[in-house]
């Protein structure tokens, strides 16, 4: 522990760095080389999970980048960070920043601004975020409690388990999407508000547009249910208080000369004109959405058309047409429409995936096994690593098929089950120990008892096992077994062995058991 302590101590010291943005110091281990990398790598693949960029309107991206360019040049760290700014193609109200300047706004909140002033104010708390190292400083905070688990670990002598995944199949890095959904401290979040502020200020805008967004972000947040509430206002949560204290800073700023500014209101009109004149679309597109996942397709298709009925160009609203037609078994209709999608977006995942999901059950090969593969360079996925594996296994490419499969099941998904059942179906006959696992216990009559554990998903059954014991006498005796009945995945069943020892510590010494074989449950 003495030792622990001692490096613990040092990882502190050499961790501590001074805020570029405040000038305090903090605890900070990762530098801008990481932050830089783990922006560049997670920036596409966090994009692609939240939506994909918005296409139809490249002039609005251009009109962000260009408002978030002007901010960025007040950066305390522009030297070092390549800012980069994203629309993405969701309704959900939400901003975000990875390290190293990646900093992405939804359609959904451009929606709810009111002026360029207002979006200055959204971009600019973000780029404080990534300026202030915000999210490097939360990694190496984590550094300090994994070094602590594992510390409890060696004196407990314990082990620890705990698998994650995304939902929906989807396998984006789990390092990005803490990043991205992680809550902000309240420190982390006055400095983003504060000096956001005063980027905006410094770049010529209004400051008071800081406290129209607060007021506006309250006023949101008013009666809302918690879906719609998650995103933005999980990790940035909107308050009174936050209103209050912006409007301090804005007389701070006046004060050091900074009164007045842009506000853009007309600017702002002009560049969001497209975007206001569809949101109505997307506004039945949800809806769509909606009675889709309760099964209502007449209602789903109603929405359906009305959203496009709007805007026909829209990637979403072509792929969501093709799943109706899937949900129906019109397949060759579904393909049309993901053929639709593809084309309207073609660097988003989910149109290739679709497609190449369509061909696959229409017995299109080349095609699905090119859509797929297209679809995973995108946005990596249960689903086609899954259907990829199961093109392998067809054409007996046994090794790449178990490759797509074990990603696959890394998914806590119905397909990642089912993947993980493709797995037991090729390996289980020959390696039943490495899925199934046993373990001797004694009670104090001195009566041996073998308890199996089922460490997969998957229900099994008929698991046969050899077992091996010196009795009393010092014989080598032998003896089999099969458990009874079905365990259901990651479960455990005992049962006694016709054994008895003398000495419950000896058990692992004089008592040996090996799994021979197990069974998949049809």
């Amino acid at each position: 522990m003495y030792r622990l302590k001692v490096f613990l101590i040092v990882l502190v010291i050499a961790g501590c760095a001074v805020n570029p943005v405040t000038g305090e110091r903090h605890l900070q281990f990762y530098g801008s080389d990481w932050e830089n990398s783990v922006g560049a790598q997670m920036y596409a693949p966090m994009k692609q999970s939240e939506g994909g960029d918005f296409v139809l309107d490249p002039e609005l991206t251009a009109y962000v980048q260009e408002v978030g360019d002007r901010l960025a040049q007040h950066a305390r760290r522009k030297s070092e960070i390549d800012f980069e700014f994203s629309v993405i193609n969701n309704s959900q109200p939400n901003a975000w920043a990875l390290p190293g300047g990646k900093i992405v706004i939804n359609r959904g909140l451009l929606t709810e601004l009111n002026s360029e002033a207002e979006l200055a104010a959204v971009l600019g708390h973000e780029i404080v975020h990534a300026d202030a190292a915000h999210g490097a400083r939360a990694q190496s905070k984590g550094v300090i409690t994994q070094i602590g688990t594992v510390a409890g670990m060696i004196i407990a002598g314990t082990t620890l388990d705990s698998p994650a995944a995304r939902e929906m199949g989807m396998l984006v890095p789990m390092v990005g999407a803490q990043l991205v959904t992680q809550k902000y401290g309240r420190d982390a979040e006055r400095e983003a508000d504060l000096y956001g502020m005063r980027y905006m200020a410094e770049a010529g805008y209004d400051a008071e547009g800081a406290v129209d967004l607060q007021e506006t972000f309250v006023r949101l947040s008013e009666g809302r249910n918690q879906d719609w509430l998650s995103g933005l206002f999980a990790s940035h949560p909107p308050s009174q208080e936050r209103v209050e204290n912006n409007r301090e800073t804005e007389n701070l700023l006046a004060a050091e000369g900074y009164e007045g500014g842009e506000t853009g209101k007309s600017r702002w009109e002009e560049k969001t004109a497209y975007l206001r004149r569809v949101e109505p679309a997307y506004e039945y597109y949800g809806k769509a959405r909606e009675a889709a996942a309760e099964g209502d397709w007449g209602t789903a298709q109603k929405q359906l058309n009305a959203a496009m009925k709007i805007e026909p160009r829209e990637s979403l609203f072509l792929a969501m047409q093709g799943d109706i037609h899937a949900e129906k078994d019109k397949t060759r209709k579904a393909l049309q429409s993901y053929d639709a999608a593809v084309a309207a977006n073609d660097g988003f995942f989910y149109g290739w995936l679709r497609r190449g999901l369509a061909n696959y059950e229409l017995g299109n090969e080349s095609a699905a096994r090119r859509d797929l593969e297209h679809s995973v360079e995108l946005m990596p996925t249960a689903q086609a690593h899954h259907a990829l594996g199961q093109l392998d296994l067809k054409a007996n490419r046994r090794a790449s098929a178990m490759d797509h499969f074990r990603i696959a099941a890394q998914s806590q998904s119905p397909v990642g089950a089912l993947a993980e059942r493709d797995i037991l179906e090729m390996e289980l006959p020959e390696q039943a120990a490495r899925y199934v696992a046993a373990q001797l216990a004694v009670n104090s009559k001195g009566e041996v008892w073998v308890q199996i554990g089922n460490q997969t998903r998957t229900p099994l059954d008929n698991i046969k096992y050899d077992y091996a014991w010196i009795d009393d006498s010092g014989q080598t005796r032998r003896g089999s077994g099969e458990m009874r009945g079905i365990i259901e995945g990651g479960k455990w069943a005992q049962e006694e062995l016709n054994v008895r020892i003398s000495g419950a510590g000896d058990i692992n010494r004089r008592v040996q058991v090996q799994i021979t074989s197990a069974e998949l449950v049809e």
